[in-house]
Formats: C-alpha cells, sequence, structure tokens
C-alpha cells in the first residue's frame, strides 16, 4: 500500500470514528432513574403506577343516555375481537353519575401554560351536592423526567393522596396510533386544607409549594376559568380483563356547561394500577395496545382528535392557551 492510500484510509478510520462519537452524543437522554434519586426532603421520587387511556369524543351524538350503552356496545365488540375479557358491571343499567367540576387559574392562565392544572370535584345525587369537594393538583407533561422530578406534594394537616399516571391519548392528526402525557397528581379533600383564604395565590404556594416559580405577586388571585361550571355526566360501563391480573375499569362521560348544558366533550377511559411497570408483561402490554387501537378505528366517527377535555374548558371564551397537552 503506498504512503498516499495508507493516509488517505487513515483519515477515512479517523473520519468513521468522529461520526460514532457524534452519534452517541445524539443519543436520547433515557428516561429512567438511578436509585437513591429523591425530592428536596429525601422522599424517593414517585414512580407511574397507573396508566389511563382516553379517547376524546364529540360531544353531539350524546344526546340522551342511550348514546352511552351504544357506545358501550361497541367496546364490549372490540374487547371480543381483539381477545380482551369484559366484566360487566352491575350499576351500568342505572342513572349515570353526575359530579360538578371546577378549574381555577389566573387570569392569563399562568398554572395552565405551565402544565399545572388545579380543579375541584363533587358529586351530586338526586340534586344534591354529597361529600367532601375533591381537590385534585396536577403537573402534566409529555417528558417523564419532567413530570417525575416535579414535587407535587401539598404542604397540608390533613390527608392526601399521589396519584402518578402514564395517560394515553390518541396522535393530534390521525387515527390508529397514541401519544403519552404524564400526569403527576395529588388528591385531598377540601376539608383537609385548613386555609381560609382559598383563591390567593400566596395561599396557593404556601399549600402547592410548586407554583412559587409562577408567582409574580401575594396579592393576585385565581378565579374560575372562563365563568365556566362544568357538569360531568359519567356512566360506569364495566371492567376490561387483559390477563394475568391486569383488570381496569372503564366508563364513558360526557362534559358540559351547566346552565346552558352546552356539550363541550366526550370521553370513553379505562384505567388500570400496577405497583411497577416491570411487573406487566409483555403480552398484557400489547393486548392493551392493540385494543385501544382497534378501539379506536371502531369509533372513527365518534373521535375528537387533537384535544383534551380540559382543553376545552379553557377554550370556552375562544382562547387559545398554549399548553403542554
Amino acid at each position: 500500500m503506498s504512503t498516499k492510500e495508507k493516509k488517505s484510509k487513515q483519515k477515512k478510520d479517523k473520519g468513521k470514528k468522529d461520526k460514532s462519537k457524534k452519534s452517541k452524543l445524539k443519543e436520547p437522554v433515557s428516561q429512567t432513574f438511578t436509585p437513591g434519586q429523591s425530592y428536596a426532603d429525601g422522599t424517593p421520587l414517585d414512580r407511574v403506577t397507573y396508566l389511563e387511556a382516553k379517547l376524546i369524543l364529540k360531544p353531539d351524538r350524546f344526546t340522551s343516555v342511550q348514546a352511552f350503552y351504544d357506545f358501550g356496545k361497541i367496546v364490549k365488540r372490540t374487547a371480543k375481537k381483539v381477545g380482551v375479557g369484559f366484566i360487566e358491571d352491575r350499576e351500568a343499567g342505572l342513572r349515570p353519575e353526575v359530579r360538578e367540576i371546577l378549574f381555577g387559574d389566573t387570569p392569563d392562565f399562568r398554572l395552565y401554560n405551565n402544565a399545572f392544572i388545579l380543579r375541584r370535584r363533587i358529586a351530586y345525587v338526586d340534586g344534591f351536592p354529597v361529600g367532601d369537594p375533591e381537590i385534585v393538583f396536577k403537573f402534566r407533561h409529555p417528558d417523564e423526567q419532567q413530570a417525575t422530578a416535579m414535587d407535587v406534594r401539598p404542604k397540608i394537616a390533613g390527608q392526601y393522596r399521589i396519584k402518578f399516571k402514564a395517560e394515553a391519548l390518541p396522535l393530534k392528526d390521525e387515527v390508529g396510533g397514541y401519544r403519552i402525557l404524564y400526569s403527576h397528581n395529588c388528591q385531598f379533600g377540601l376539608s383537609q386544607m385548613h386555609d381560609t383564604d382559598k383563591t390567593s395565590m400566596a395561599t396557593l404556594v404556601k399549600v402547592f409549594p410548586a407554583l412559587a416559580v409562577i408567582k409574580k405577586s401575594d396579592t393576585e388571585k385565581i378565579s374560575l376559568v372562563n365563568g365556566g361550571i362544568v357538569e360531568e355526566v359519567l356512566l360506569p360501563l364495566g371492567q376490561l380483563d387483559f390477563g394475568k391480573g391486569l383488570v381496569g375499569k372503564c366508563d364513558i362521560g360526557l362534559w358540559r356547561t351547566r346552565g346552558e348544558h352546552k356539550s363541550l366533550v366526550g370521553e370513553f377511559a379505562f384505567q388500570v394500577k400496577f405497583d411497577r411497570r416491570e411487573s406487566v408483561g409483555e403480552q398484557q402490554k400489547k393486548l392493551a395496545a392493540q385494543f385501544y387501537v382497534t378501539l379506536q378505528q371502531d369509533v372513527r366517527d365518534w373521535l375528537a382528535l387533537g384535544v383534551t377535555k380540559t382543553a376545552m374548558v379553557y377554550r370556552l371564551n375562544g382562547n387559545e392557551p398554549q399548553s403542554h397537552e
């Protein structure tokens, strides 16, 4: 081999090495977390322990409870077609549940535009509110690492519950796939929060320290988003059995404005819980994904792509806030 050929070969080899180094630098950061990582007080990071798969539906078909039953029949047919077990809910033939939902935010939607959601929900029976109103505070983001790192624990003397979900939604512009949002939630009864002023940012930051990064002043207030009160009509359908103990309830619901009864959006959802993602078998994961994608195709004409229920509330007055949804 001549000197010129040797130099040419060395140059090519060096180029391959450089290219290899560059490709390694471009690899995405792993979404796994090393043992020992924790929040500021030393508490271990929360882990995803729920999968909630949702189909957002056009509201125009939901003019009576019969439409809920009709959709439920399609769900059962799809489950049978792909080999998913369906367990009937004894309450599916009863009247739908009714709940009232309020969203709170700053006038410029600072919570929502920074991936935070704050809402209050209360159940109604025979036209009257029952039970303790439920406060839900969540950080919802497509990046699992960011969602995990956000400490959503409230500073209250009472009890609360943390739920960390992987939420599956259809692709924004086509049927037959899915995208994932990570919803890091805390929930507690309103009676567990003893502060009298529940509308000031000063109180909210005290209760939810995660909001300190978006606070502008102690005097600013939060208010009802777009002045809208949402009425949710919800009907349990049953349980989906994906095998080996992976069973999740499913339901169908409609969101509409209270008073005008303007229909906003419908939703079908199923949710499964697990202790660790590693404990869920590959066959069960595959079956859940197959059911979810096949159901999209079977209810193609019902689907409303590119929206979430929360987004519809924020758009009530024609607003289009930026969000991470």
